[in-house]
């Protein structure tokens, strides 16, 4: 799966440069040039991670991030001029995850797009799973999706703890019965078809399409949102 990143820039010529680098390392690129367009965009597309330059039209980049982390826990890479220190620590502690001073080589914005990402795609603590914009918080019975919280019932909760667990793992209609044993739930193949379809629902998910959860015809199910990164 591809990562999706965003860069908010004022710099047309930058971004249509920066475009084309990062597609060379199959990343999925979109790019604005003034924040209010950003932002819009991360309501209407949750990108995975977002390149933020500081200075920007209208809003500056700080302010952005500000914004963006209200209602996101998405990564934010902040570009910042040479030298500015201070820039770079209110970044920091509004929330950016981490930063590089202009001018700057492509090359180096990619080892940082791939490092915060390692931090972020597949993180499992004792309490969280995350993957991509797909968070779980076990303690919390919590699910986030691109930022936003999503309400799940008990047996759709579980299912997908059990998938994100084992990314790439194919589950047998059976397995995923004797994995959910004891939830109160009808035992039989097409109530784990209608589970899966009610997840995929909540989950913006397709089977045609699928982001999160794919069929595997004659098998079963697999979790898929994180096995370019196992």
């Amino acid at each position: 799966m591809k990562i999706k990143v965003l860069i908010i820039d004022d710099d047309a010529k930058l971004n249509e440069l920066l475009h084309d680098y990062l597609a060379r390392y199959d990343f999925q690129v979109a790019s604005v040039t003034h924040p209010a367009d950003g932002l819009v965009y991360i309501k209407n597309t949750p990108p995975d991670i977002i390149v933020l330059d500081i200075m920007l039209p209208g809003m500056d980049g700080l302010k952005v991030c500000r914004e963006i982390r209200k209602e996101y826990n998405i990564p934010i890479i902040m570009l910042t001029a040479r030298g500015e220190v201070t820039d770079r620590i209110v970044g920091l502690e509004m929330g950016a995850d981490d930063y590089i001073p202009k001018p700057f080589e492509p090359r180096e914005l990619v080892a940082r797009i791939q490092s915060v990402c390692r931090r972020y795609f597949e993180k499992v603590t004792s309490d969280q799973i995350q993957c991509g914009a797909l968070e779980v918080n076990l303690d919390k019975h919590l699910v986030i999706l691109g930022g936003r919280k999503i309400e799940l019932t008990t047996m759709e909760f579980e299912l997908l703890t059990l998938f994100m667990k084992n990314p790439g793992k194919v589950f047998t209609r059976d397995q995923l019965l004797d994995r959910l044993r004891g939830i109160e739930w009808d035992a039989f193949d097409r109530s784990v078809d209608l589970l899966v379809s009610r997840l995929r629902q909540r989950l913006n998910d397709t089977p045609k399409n699928p982001k999160y959860i794919r069929t595997i015809w004659g098998k079963g199910y697999k979790f898929i949102a994180g096995e370019a990164h196992d």
